[in-house]
């Protein structure tokens, strides 16, 4: 019987590179999608449009916004997610200090500073012990890039948008693990304790010397996390 497939969803302003370190490893003995982000500006129709796509049963994975668009899945479509992964990510809604910041944000694409936007953000996103790692920060900007400006303003709205998850965290009753890095500024550690305690069963993962972009920064470590949750019990 083959394996369950895989699908992966990256966050905001990333693409497939996200996953880069792990898709090799992941996908010897297993397909592995990734979904798209990149059409809509809500998070229900994203995720309707990432399941129109999908196979008929698939494990799920999600960092980040691909987190909250795991929640949203799981809300469209439960039945068909055998397993489910949230990597840096939160059960919450923005508050609405985070979403004028947003805004903010916003305004300054729109004046043609996203790049600006996507720099004042990196070393939010990383471990303090690779805020000189030129070689991180340039993959992540460049996923940004590969992204652009348009795309990124449209999965802001959809981030704005989102529902808060919290409520619905008991109902999930599929194998879950929860990953997040302990020096993840964007969605701290208890973001991420929050969502095991709510979910039945879930595994939580605290990474050390990691910050919101475990994939890459702790690329062998995530990639072992995710091939024990894939081959874990049902």
């Amino acid at each position: 019987m083959p394996a369950t497939p895989l699908l992966l969803i990256p966050g905001l302003a990333c693409t497939d590179a996200l996953f880069a370190a792990q898709i090799p490893a992941l996908s010897q003995d297993r397909q592995v999608i990734i979904g798209d982000h990149m059409q809509h500006d809500s998070m229900a129709d994203i995720a309707a449009h990432i399941l129109a796509n999908a196979p008929e049963r698939f494990a799920l994975a999600g960092l980040s916004m691909g987190g909250y668009l795991c929640f949203e899945i799981m809300c469209q479509a439960p039945e068909r997610v055998e397993r489910l992964a949230l990597l840096d990510t939160s059960a919450r809604a923005d508050t609405p200090e985070k979403t004028a910041l947003r805004h903010e944000a916003l305004e300054l694409a729109a004046a043609g500073k996203f790049m600006a936007v996507c720099h004042a953000t990196l070393d939010l996103s990383i471990a303090k012990s690779r805020h000189n790692d030129t070689a991180l920060k340039q993959a992540i900007i460049d996923m940004a890039v590969d992204t652009e400006p348009d795309v990124w303003a449209q999965q802001i709205h959809a981030i704005i948008g989102r529902a808060d998850s919290v409520p619905m965290l008991g109902n999930i009753t599929c194998p879950t693990l929860v990953v997040v890095g302990d020096e993840d500024e964007l969605t701290p550690p208890e973001l991420a304790r929050e969502m095991a305690a709510g979910i039945p069963d879930a595994q939580l993962e605290v990474i050390k010397d990691c910050g919101h972009m475990s994939t890459m920064e702790k690329p062998d470590q995530l990639t072992g996390l995710l091939q024990d949750w894939l081959t874990g019990p049902s």
